[in-house]
């Protein structure tokens, strides 16, 4: 499958939301491969947005990733122990960016039930293969996705972002998690979500 270029990360978060739904999530780590379906993504558009970190032009070093080119890695780290891993879209300076929420284990099952869980896939209970990667701090663990990441190039080879094969799915809409201390913001339906995927982390 076709990597993503820049052009691609280079519009608004509403749209690449959208547009980044049944692409595939790749991370090359020791000369393997781990590879997921993104499922299910939230919009955060920057200064105007109180639920985005970038609000009102807040800028200090955890957020400045942000505000770099479109197509690089902002990943940070919530309640000291989670990451979630956010992909810099629109124009530099314009600091927006899309929060990838769930992911559907492609390849390297292995790699991804070990690191989460420390067993084998094929050992794994039901809801554990379940809660593999449906959600943002599970899908980080799952992948190795943390702070060193930060500011990667998505359009590089360690990280990147595949063109997906599968067109036949319905989107659904609805308003992001986490964030009710956004005033009027919380209540905007920019997350968007492949309808009745199973690694959906909230329906």
């Amino acid at each position: 499958m076709e990597k993503l270029g820049r052009a691609f990360y280079s519009r608004d978060s509403l749209s690449v939301a959208k547009a980044l739904l049944g692409k595939v999530l790749v991370r090359e780590t020791g000369g393997e491969r781990i590879a997921a379906r993104i499922v299910e993504t939230e919009a955060y558009m920057g200064v105007t947005d109180r639920a985005a970190h970038s609000y009102g032009g807040r800028r200090t070093p955890r957020v400045e990733a942000m505000y770099g080119e479109a197509g690089f890695a902002y990943v940070f780290m919530i309640y000291g122990m989670h990451c979630c891993f956010n992909v810099v879209v629109a124009e530099k300076e314009i600091p927006q960016a899309v929060l990838i929420r769930g992911l559907e284990p492609l390849e390297g099952l292995e790699q991804m039930a070990l690191a989460r869980f420390g067993r084998l896939y094929d050992e794994l209970t039901n809801s554990q293969g379940l809660g593999l990667t449906n959600g943002p701090g599970k899908l980080c663990r799952a992948l190795g996705l943390d702070r060193r990441l930060n500011g990667v190039d998505l359009c590089g080879n360690m990280l990147y972002i595949e063109d997906g094969e599968r067109t036949d799915f319905s989107v659904v809409t609805a308003k992001r998690v986490g964030v009710d201390y956004a005033g009027e913001a919380k209540d905007y339906p920019w997350r968007f979500y492949i309808k009745d995927n199973k690694y959906v982390s909230v329906r």
